[in-house]
């Protein structure tokens, strides 16, 4: 028996080294690595339902983001440098990965840097993202059953707490702003209110627009006097005198109604002054600028409204599908699964360098 043994270790060495390092794998698999406790949570996020006008802040700024990808958010915060300093500093993880475990799964030291902790981190923590079903799935490995439900917990808490700060400081940055311009809105809309007062106090007219057309109106009636008292003057020049009672009367009617409306034509334009068009086109002017203040300031108003309900929207609540499983047995590491693969990747490595080194034999007879 040791005779046939020595014999096929000196015809097949690589088929021997393949053996021992089966049989030494799977000693370490079933033997000597220590077992672990495996805490599972399933959990979606979710948002108020808060009814919102359809004109909103953020649809201007390109709308909100989808679950998918706030769960992604929630993902690689959960699985970040700062949550491990957050767990380690509340758990103290160094101390429970560096006491228990054998000397190829444990922390061999409690004071490396944090890169190779985070390393070690992601080797302890998976989380899944199931697009389909829209949930994140946590699996936490712990050497006590006790550690490994605290873990997850934590994380569930952490994870929520800091959606919940990133969605309400994002919609406090944008209140804070439309609060900052609604100030600068109301100020404007004062200032241009009171200049549109102050024009009306100092020319004594409320709208001149208005008095322009009324004065229009008055001197479209005054020509349409004087051309009936020329008619007039006109038939009687055909049969009295010039020097008559009569005549002279007309002549003096037409020559006061001439000067009227020279008088308001005056009024209205004229080379230099304070004439009504031009007190007009100022008015109509700050008119619609005080208009125009208006109107933004209005917008602003229901923008403030829009974005004060758009916060509400921002919290993101994490609700768990399935609390963090407190586990009775350990399942971790999978003993049967990890032996069978290194065999199979083994004995499939030995069967090539086999087939070449017949292949080599081959070639050299």
């Amino acid at each position: 028996m040791l005779t046939s043994v020595r014999q096929f270790v000196k015809n097949s060495p690589h088929w021997a080294l393949a053996f021992v390092a089966i049989l030494l794998v799977s000693f370490y698999w079933f033997v000597w690595a220590e077992e672990r406790y495996v805490s599972r949570a399933t959990v979606v996020l979710e948002s108020p339902q808060v009814a919102t006008p359809e004109f909103s802040l953020s649809s201007l700024m390109g709308g909100g983001s989808g679950n998918t990808h706030d769960l992604l958010l929630l993902r690689e915060h959960l699985l970040s440098v700062d949550m491990l300093r957050l767990l380690d500093e509340q758990l103290d993880i160094r101390q429970h990965y560096n006491e228990h475990g054998d000397i190829f799964a444990k922390l061999r030291n409690p004071d490396v840097p944090i890169e190779d902790l985070h390393k070690y981190y992601l080797r302890r923590v998976e989380i899944e993202l199931d697009e389909y079903a829209g949930v994140l799935n946590i699996h936490v490995q712990g050497y006590t059953p006790e550690f490994a439900r605290d873990m997850a917990a934590l994380l569930l808490e952490a994870g929520e707490n800091h959606m919940n700060e990133m969605g309400h400081r994002l919609a406090e940055e944008q209140v804070r702003f439309l609060e900052q311009q609604m100030i600068r809105l109301e100020d404007r809309f004062r200032d241009t209110r009171n200049e549109l007062l102050e024009f009306q106090n100092e020319y004594g007219l409320v709208s001149p627009t208005s008095t322009v057309e009324s004065i229009n109106q008055v001197v479209a009636t005054l020509e349409g006097d004087l051309a009936r008292l020329q008619a007039q003057r006109n038939a009687l020049a055909s049969f009295q005198s010039s020097q008559s009672a009569e005549l002279r009367q007309v002549e003096r009617s037409i020559t006061a109604l001439r000067d009227q409306i020279v008088e308001q034509r005056d009024r209205l334009a004229q080379a230099t002054g304070d004439s009504l068009n031009r007190v007009s086109a100022e008015y109509e002017t700050l008119e619609l600028q005080a208009q125009f203040a208006q109107e933004t300031y209005s917008s602003a108003l229901a923008a403030l409204e829009n974005t004060r309900l758009e916060a509400a929207r921002q919290l993101k609540q994490v609700s768990v599908l399935q609390s963090p499983l407190f586990p009775e047995y350990p399942t971790e590491p999978n003993r049967l699964y990890n032996s069978s693969v290194f065999a199979i990747i083994t004995i499939f490595l030995a069967f090539i360098f086999s087939m070449i080194m017949m292949i080599v034999k081959d070639h050299r007879d």
